[in-house]
């Protein structure tokens, strides 16, 4: 029977033996395993570099949010800029206040990230297990930080 000549794959057919080849596979070199970590962190300094010389404190160079515009209800994000230029400039208790919640999806994507840089460096594979209880456990203390810090006991909450 005569291989087909279109140029597209096909299984082999009866009788085709594969290659055999002599030289184990090689693991990519490290710094190709990390392309997509360092990718990951080179945006991440680059977006807080960016946050870090414009100062969101200062009006019309970032966006309002529309819930605290047409509301006035804090939504789990306000504050989140201005917590991550305090952060750049590191004034962490600064940041704190204005967002506690950022803040400590600063310090979860920073283990995250160290994690996964560190097992992709070994060569080790790193999945991140999103069962639903943890889905829903995040989703439940994004919206108790979101009604608490629009209530009156939770104003230390409130940007």
């Amino acid at each position: 029977m005569a291989r087909p000549t279109t140029g597209l794959r096909h299984p082999p057919f009866p009788g085709d033996n594969p290659p055999v080849t002599d030289a184990p596979a090689t693991p990519a070199p490290t710094l190709r395993r990390l392309a997509a970590p360092l990718g990951v962190l080179g945006g991440v300094v680059a977006a807080f570099g960016y946050v870090a010389t414009v100062d969101p404190n200062t009006p019309g160079h970032y966006p309002v949010c529309p819930l605290l515009k047409y509301t006035g209800i804090y939504c789990p994000g306000c504050g989140g800029l201005r917590s991550a230029y305090a952060v750049a400039h590191g004034h962490f208790g600064e940041a704190l206040g204005l967002n506690a919640l950022a803040v400590a999806g600063y310090a979860a994507f920073a283990v995250f990230w160290v994690v996964w840089a560190s097992r992709t460096a070994r060569g080790r594979p790193f999945e991140v297990p999103l069962r639903p209880a943890y889905v829903w456990g995040v989703a439940a203390v994004v919206i108790a930080f979101t009604i608490v810090r629009n209530l009156p006991v939770g104003a230390a909450l409130a940007p």
